[in-house]
């Protein structure tokens, strides 16, 4: 995605699991020219997560949502 020059790369929701986490802060380390993002909830602990996995990231930020429907509430 960085030679096709995106500008912004979702890489993943880092507090869905380790493994997310993982693979957002080894991206955070390699990608150079892009900016990388990490999806979070808009709840303390998803956020705090999200900025903790693209803190090596030379660019970055954190893309947030709310749940609307029913079943994601949940």
């Amino acid at each position: 995605l960085e030679k096709l020059n995106v500008d912004i790369i979702e890489a993943g929701f880092a507090a869905a699991s380790p493994d997310d986490f993982n693979a957002i802060d080894r991206i955070s380390q390699t990608i150079k020219n892009s900016r990388i993002c990490s999806l979070a909830r808009a709840i303390d602990k998803d956020i705090k997560v999200a900025g903790e996995a693209i803190a090596k990231a030379k660019m970055n930020r954190i893309h947030t949502f709310i749940a609307t429907s029913p079943i994601h509430m949940e």
